[in-house]
């Protein structure tokens, strides 16, 4: 399983952060975990096979992680690679996901969903397990952001596991979620004095991932604030777990 960072940041503008978006590859194919707005870009500049896209996964409905998905699509439906694919693009998220897609896509009559391959939305409730990829199961969790906001815990054949909070506030229940897992991607979208509930300060998302006993924490959705922060050795005072900064483009072999 193979962990690229397109998107670290946030919706705040970031001459090296982009919005949230992070590609997972497998040997079965690929799947996009959020799509910011510049998540098509970021795709091509790291020269991804995005025409070949089998799946992506939206945890919430705010711009920064759903706004690059209608561009995608505008892209996908006239683009020359994506003229001869015949397998689905699956696109995953909350309740409410496909009101989203339909009215968006009305305001203009782009016809996005009329695509030329096939192209399904599925909404998926927490707890619900399905398969984001053939060799990657999926189960969304619930998380303090937004009323529809969701986390998603992934597992491959080989007991590999990725968990990705998305954005949300400290809860201690968190910790069961990610509990054990290979690679803790996780919001840490403050230093500390955090101005708002429904995000995580770096003390909670490291508290987050000792209580999960994760390997590997990669922090993401980063304010500009955390850019002259040094995570990783401020992190070996709070725990003896690995943790790491994203920044756009790092890439992770699990």
């Amino acid at each position: 399983m193979k962990l690229i960072v397109l998107g670290s940041g946030t919706s705040v503008p970031h001459p090296a952060r982009a919005a949230p978006a992070h590609w997972v590859e497998t040997a079965a194919g690929a799947a996009l975990l959020d799509c910011g707005a510049d998540a098509a870009h970021r795709m091509a500049a790291q020269h991804l096979a995005w025409e070949r896209l089998a799946a992506i996964w939206i945890s919430h409905f705010h711009l920064d992680h759903v706004g690059g998905l209608l561009p995608f699509l505008f892209g996908t439906k006239y683009a020359p690679q994506t003229q001869i694919r015949r397998h689905p693009l699956i696109i995953y998220g909350p309740q409410g996901l496909k009101r989203l897609i339909e009215r968006l896509d009305a305001a203009n009559d782009y016809g996005l969903l009329d695509q030329p391959f096939p192209l399904e939305i599925k909404e998926v409730l927490p707890g619900e397990r399905f398969e984001l990829l053939p060799d990657l199961t999926a189960q969304p969790f619930k998380t303090p952001h937004t009323s529809e906001s969701l986390g998603l815990k992934l597992w491959d054949r080989q007991g590999r596991s990725l968990v990705y909070t998305a954005d949300t506030g400290y809860d201690e229940r968190l910790s069961e979620e990610a509990r054990d897992a290979s690679l803790l991607l996780i919001e840490c979208s403050f230093r500390r004095n955090k101005p708002v509930t429904t995000h995580l300060e770096f003390s909670e998302a490291i508290e987050i991932a000792r209580g999960a006993n994760v390997r590997w924490a990669v922090l993401v959705h980063l304010y500009p604030e955390m850019d002259e922060f040094d995570a990783q050795t401020e992190a070996k005072v709070l725990w003896t777990g690995k943790t790491l900064a994203a920044y756009d483009g790092l890439t992770i072999e699990l």
